[in-house]
């Protein structure tokens, strides 16, 4: 994926210990392909210019890490993080950046694990066969399936025949579908998109097994944006309505039935589960 910028001299301008800011950097993990990622955000992109004062830009990243870094660099103010993604960002800022809403559907979130093949019934199934991630930094395409694989006794690096990263959910689909692997894992509401719009045949590609649900998901943004910046984008989120043509709009592209308030200790679990499937540092 091409790095794609938008990014503008003077975007900042510091003074004391408060700043003035034109334009509001977003981003967002590139867990579909980065022209998907723009539809979506194009219509929340321009509610948020209205709600804020700001314009608004979407800067389409080429890795999970890019996003991490983009906004600990000061590259960016806000993204759209997964649930390990965010863990990330705190362990390497130390803990300067601040999760501000999630999906209420981020509270109970679910992988699926997928296959073509009749023999694939359950996760123990899987021992001998192909497997494929999304990102190696994805919370509900790579770590929270390898921690529900080691649960079941089942090691990915020893037990399988071979695992390989997509790099994004919609490419796992694309993966088992084309016959390169047995089996996939990724996140349930891409998994339900890609149904919904017919873009995969579910009698054909199945889901065999479907995670316990965990916390994924969040918008955050550094801890030094001021607080009436934070609050202003906190309330538009909130405030967005089903009942509204505009928020109706906005929240089916999101994949949500509305937003809400979230912190960082909702991701404790998220951060054990990394450590203990090695991921990160313990």
């Amino acid at each position: 994926m091409k790095l794609i910028s938008f990014l503008a001299a003077g975007m900042l301008l510091v003074s004391g210990s408060s700043f003035a800011q034109q334009v509001l950097r977003v981003s967002a993990i590139p867990d579909e392909a980065p022209t998907e990622l723009q539809r979506k955000f194009k219509p929340l992109g321009e509610y948020l210019e209205k709600k804020t004062g700001m314009k608004v830009e979407f800067t389409p990243v080429t890795d999970y890490a890019a996003s991490v870094e983009g906004l600990i660099n000061n590259k960016l103010d806000m993204v759209w993080f997964g649930g390990f993604t965010f863990v990330q960002a705190r362990e390497r800022s130390r803990g300067q950046v601040v999760p501000l809403v999630q999906r209420v559907e981020d509270e109970k979130f679910r992988s699926v694990f997928i296959t073509t093949s009749p023999a694939i019934t359950k996760l123990a199934d899987l021992k001998g066969k192909t497997l494929s991630f999304g990102s190696e930094s994805s919370t509900s395409g790579h770590l929270m399936p390898r921690s529900f694989l080691l649960a079941a006794q089942v090691d990915p690096d020893s037990d399988l025949k071979r695992i390989a990263f997509s790099g994004a959910h919609d490419a796992t689909v694309a993966a088992v579908a084309g016959g390169k692997v047995d089996a996939g894992a990724l996140n349930i509401s891409i998994w339900q998109k890609l149904v919904d719009e017919k873009k995969v045949d579910p009698a054909k590609v199945r889901v065999f097994y479907t995670t316990p649900p965990y916390y994924d998901y969040n918008w955050t943004v550094r801890a030094d944006m001021p607080a009436d910046l934070k609050k202003k984008i906190t309330n538009a989120f909130l405030a967005l309505d089903a009942g509204t043509p505009e928020g109706k709009q906005i929240l089916e592209l999101q994949k949500a039935s509305k937003f809400i308030p979230t912190r960082a200790e909702n991701y404790t679990a998220i951060e054990a589960a990394a450590k203990n499937a090695g991921l990160l540092k313990k």
